[in-house]
């Protein structure tokens, strides 16, 4: 033991006292009247067991990341000013692994319970159980998993709790009651699983890199504070989710019921006719993204395409439109009318090609039928829209000759024709050049 203790102090090593410098019954008298003084709140904190262990003494060096071979208790939100060392650790940097030790137990602690209350308690049951519980085959179980974009677990992996097992029953039940026929149920099951990860994932990027932007903290730093900040957040987000979902629900209602009432509305092109859903739809590109964005740094391409999202988003809101989806430098969104179309579309031009924080914005819009499936729009439509905005020059708005025919008669809009050219899949399109009319463009606040 002096051997070892006498090599640890040469080469800078905390070290635990002996016997021969253990505290005396007053020492520890007064470390308990300290501690007594402290914040009653961290005294009631959760207390987290640190062990750290040097499986080999003489290949670690002063502050790297090694390990101890001594035990220390600490509160979970103490700082490590306020870890009592049995002595002296020494520089700074050879106290760093037993502050990356604390900190991996924390989060360990932290998604520990994170865990029991995200997914419903401990794990308790393996798939087969789970299956046979809810009355239906692996295989079945299986593909409702995977819909949900669950990772596939083996026969022997406790992996569900209770919560799994209600979840299962309620899709299946819409099933055996034949509200939904299985491969309905599939696919609601497929979108909500789709549309929650990319949610979640973007929830943390979002809060995280405001952390690193505004809190001054590492990506680390963040990502641990997070952990920490989840628990507050659950039951808010949880019941905003719910809230939008039922409004946006309601707002499809409101759709569907217009359109049973009105019927189809025909675009004149029969050529589309097999495809259900007449709407407009259209494209904003941002100008040169793929050369700026090799000259940035990843914290300002990130917030660029933040910008441009958010700011897309919100005029295509506020026009009554969806924003289907964002390609990188590119948004695809749809309007119910080809006039909400043409507003949305010159709204976009004006307010993107306004910001300065921005690259110059090309813009078109088509009115003609499309598929919708998974959340996406698919058809001829959406192909003439992106080749149109391929060919628009930076600020200009392009559109079709049948969606130009539509809203010439709107004084709203401005409509000039332009020289035919050839579009890949199209032949010879005649584009037209759409711009500001009387009143056409939307209040943005």
């Amino acid at each position: 033991m002096s051997d070892n203790r006498e090599h640890d102090e040469a080469r800078g090593y905390p070290q635990t006292p002996d016997a021969s410098t253990a505290a005396t019954p007053e020492e520890a008298g007064r470390r308990q009247d300290t501690a007594q003084d402290t914040d009653p709140a961290t005294r009631e904190m959760p207390r987290v067991d640190v062990e750290l262990k040097f499986p080999d003494r003489s290949r670690f060096e002063p502050g790297s990341a090694g390990d101890f071979d001594d035990s220390y208790t600490i509160d979970e939100g103490a700082s490590l000013s306020a870890v009592d060392l049995p002595t002296d650790p020494g520089p700074t940097t050879r106290a760093l692994p037993l502050v990356e030790a604390i900190n991996r137990q924390r989060v360990k602690a932290s998604t520990k319970n994170l865990e029991s209350r995200l997914i419903g308690g401990e794990r308790t049951m393996k798939r087969r159980e789970v299956a046979a519980k809810a009355g239906i085959s692996l295989h079945s179980a299986r593909k409702l998993w995977r819909a949900l974009g669950f990772p596939n677990h083996g026969d022997e992996d406790v992996a569900f709790t209770q919560t799994d097992l209600d979840a299962l029953l309620t899709i299946i039940d819409n099933v055996r009651s034949e509200t939904l026929t299985e491969e309905a149920a599939i696919s609601v099951t497929r979108s909500i699983g789709q549309m929650t990860d990319r949610m979640v994932v973007w929830q943390i990027e979002a809060l995280v890199e405001d952390m690193i932007q505004n809190q001054g903290m590492s990506d680390p730093e963040a990502r641990r504070t997070m952990v920490e900040l989840l628990p507050d957040l659950i039951a808010p987000i949880e019941e905003l989710l719910v809230y939008s979902w039922r409004r946006n629900l309601n707002s499809a209602v409101h759709r569907l019921g217009a359109r049973s009432q009105a019927g189809a509305i025909s675009t004149g092109d029969d050529d589309d006719a097999p495809l259900p859903l007449a709407r407009a739809v259209g494209f904003a590109d941002l100008v040169s993204y793929t050369s700026l964005s090799r000259r940035m740094n990843e914290r300002t391409l990130a917030q660029l395409v933040q910008r441009f999202e958010n700011r897309s988003a919100e005029i295509i809101s506020v026009g009554g439109g969806r924003l289907v989806k964002t390609i990188g430098d590119e948004v695809l969104f749809i309007a119910e009318t080809p006039q909400a179309g043409a507003q949305i579309a010159l709204t976009l031009a004006e307010e993107l090609n306004a910001d300065e924080a921005l690259p110059s914005a090309r813009v078109s819009v088509v009115w003609g039928r499309v598929l919708s499936r998974l959340g996406d729009i698919y058809g001829p439509t959406v192909n003439l829209a992106a080749r149109l905005t391929a060919l628009a020059e930076p600020g200009q708005i392009l559109t079709d000759a049948l969606t130009a025919a539509t809203l010439k008669d709107d004084e709203r809009f401005i409509l000039s024709e332009l020289e035919s050219t050839p579009v890949r899949g199209f032949g010879d399109v005649c584009p037209f050049d759409l711009a500001h009319g009387k009143g056409g463009s939307l209040v943005i606040d």
